[in-house]
């Protein structure tokens, strides 16, 4: 229950249904690192291209881990074997009610990507673990989410 205010003020709230993230990991015996992998996709808000992991909103009724397989299947062409929860968060509890659930994907096989009409993904890159995480230091990784799930997922596999 919200404290009482001394005065009024209007706030502006956007009310959203979810979504998921899932980190693809590539844990090949013959790599000496777990692989990740991100797109390149243009974010409007941002006015850039920016690295990500596979993500999108929850359809209705669609279960979190539903949604993160359908991401990553429309997003990549990857399909996943293994869905693990990572966590759920806020992505900005300031302005919207926003939560989204991250989720490691492991046992991965190739299909076809089924891209949306609204999503400009120029690169599907697989990218050693150690080396995202040194982006992610260097400020070449920004979005939040995917700063999350990265270093969750990092930990989960024992690492940084």
């Amino acid at each position: 229950m919200p404290r009482e205010a001394a005065g009024r003020t209007t706030l502006e709230m956007v009310r959203h249904p979810g979504a998921s993230a899932v980190v693809p990991l590539l844990d090949d015996p013959g790599e000496p690192d777990p692989r990740v992998l991100l797109i390149r996709q243009f974010r409007h808000a941002a006015d850039d291209f920016i690295w990500e992991v596979p993500a999108g909103r929850l359809d209705p009724g669609e279960s979190p881990e539903a949604c993160a397989r359908r991401e990553l299947a429309e997003e990549t062409g990857m399909r996943a074997r293994a869905v693990e929860p990572l966590t759920t968060i806020y992505t900005t509890p300031g302005f919207t009610d926003e939560r989204i659930h991250l989720f490691l994907a492991r046992d991965l096989a190739r299909g076809a990507h089924g891209h949306e009409a609204d999503e400009v993904i120029t690169e599907i890159a697989w990218m050693p673990l150690p080396d995202v995480l040194a982006m992610i230091r260097r400020g070449e990784i920004v979005d939040g989410k995917t700063i999350c799930a990265l270093h969750l997922a990092a930990a989960a596999l024992g690492g940084s």
